[in-house]
């Protein structure tokens, strides 16, 4: 057996061992790669039946690098169950493009570092521009002309989260592509000009567009577009992590929709700061799927699927993790910093149910007669949602 090309001598924890059930691994294994999800590796002993894989990780999705950055994108193809919505990863260098385009679906962006520019086209024909940061998001709706460009000295990364599972970062409708595709006497017609200004138009997007480098701006917001009939009314920007939070015993939530930013009117979301070894409270949502995406630290979710069936799945930042409608659970905070992590829904409005709650407000002999509780458990149940615990 030592002789086996694939054994080795060297053994390491983690096992699949609870108690005295399980047992070590003989053959091959992916130690980084177990070390991350140790409730994979020996579940729980609550988890039971089958539910398909809540996770993935951007660290796995495929990488497309242009000349102004990158883009990496989890979409219903890497992740089945997540039939709602579908998340880019994206990085602009400074002065780098994401070229001016279009999509039939919404963009809802999340920065995470850096600053950017953006610029879109209402459908009135009045002009938007506004520059980001860290913590700012934005949306484009479904055909809303819009670019963005990273600024200052490190450009730029954020999240993208557009309101279809099969959206693709590679099928966007580009400005460049549209024009390499169209006869040169038709442009020419089209603008009034000649054909041969035309002459040097990219013709291999694919390599040379998407996202490019640029020139960063030297004009301030104000003045990056002169337009007689004024300026947008619409505001496509919104300084999320400038809200006010609504504070809990364990950390902090900020919630995001049509209610407090118009222009975002098919995705909801909240962002979720949870201190270490706290958690957000058992709960569902009534009105769609969550989307997630963890931006800090280390937490652990064990989601109820009804029918005796639940499955656990830890996650670190820059995993993706779905919870199908209705369905319970929590993120607890495993890990010694604070764990942060960006819900979203298709919805114009953010849901949920507290199981804590619901408890509270029902009569309590009902309650007590149902789960064997003492009056003194009884008496500790809220009539409000804790949120993080």
């Amino acid at each position: 057996m030592a002789d086996l090309p694939w054994t080795s001598s060297k053994r390491e924890a983690p096992e699949p061992v609870r108690g005295d059930r399980g047992a070590s691994i003989l053959g091959p294994r992916n130690l980084p790669r177990e070390r991350e999800v140790p409730d994979l590796l020996a579940s729980p002993d609550t988890d039971a039946g089958t539910i398909p894989n809540l996770k993935f990780s951007y660290a796995d999705a495929r990488n497309r690098l242009g000349s102004g950055g990158w883009a990496r994108e989890i979409t219903i193809r890497e992740l089945p169950v997540a039939t709602t919505l579908a998340g880019v990863n994206m990085r602009l260098k400074p002065g780098g493009y994401r070229e001016l385009h279009y999509h039939k679906e919404a963009e809802w962006g999340f920065m995470i570092a850096g600053k950017a520019r953006v610029t879109a086209l209402d459908t009135s024909g009045h002009p938007f521009v506004d520059d980001v940061e860290a913590g700012d998001i934005w949306n484009f709706p479904a055909g809303i002309p819009h670019s963005i460009q990273g600024l200052g000295d490190e450009g730029c990364e954020f999240l993208l989260v557009f309101d279809d599972a099969n959206f693709s970062e590679n099928e966007t409708f580009l400005i460049s592509d549209w024009f390499a595709h169209t006869p040169r006497h038709v442009l020419a017609k089209n603008f009034g000009v000649p054909e041969s200004v035309f002459a040097n138009l990219p013709t291999d997007v694919e390599k040379t567009r998407w996202i490019f480098n640029g020139t960063e701006p030297t004009v301030a917001k104000e003045d990056a577009i002169k337009c007689p009939q004024g300026p947008s009314q619409i505001r496509y920007t919104h300084r999320f992590l400038k809200q006010e939070p609504a504070k809990a015993a364990g950390g902090t939530v900020r919630v995001v929709d049509s209610r407090n930013f118009p222009a975002a009117s098919t995705i909801a979301a909240a962002i979720n700061v949870v201190e270490p070894g706290r958690m957000r409270e058992l709960h569902w949502h009534p009105n769609n799927d969550e989307w997630q995406y963890f931006v800090r630290g280390r937490a652990r979710m064990t989601v109820f699927a009804s029918g005796g069936k639940a499955r656990t799945f830890d996650y670190c930042a820059g995993d993706v993790g779905y919870v199908p409608l209705g369905m319970g659970h929590y993120l607890e905070n495993i890990g010694d910093e604070p764990m942060v992590f960006l819900e979203a829904f298709k919805s114009d409005h953010f849901a949920d149910f507290s199981a804590n709650q619901w408890l509270g407000l029902s009569p309590r002999q009902m309650v007590k007669e149902h789960l064997n509780l003492d009056d003194e458990t009884l008496s500790k149940l809220r009539q409000d949602k804790p949120l993080i615990v």
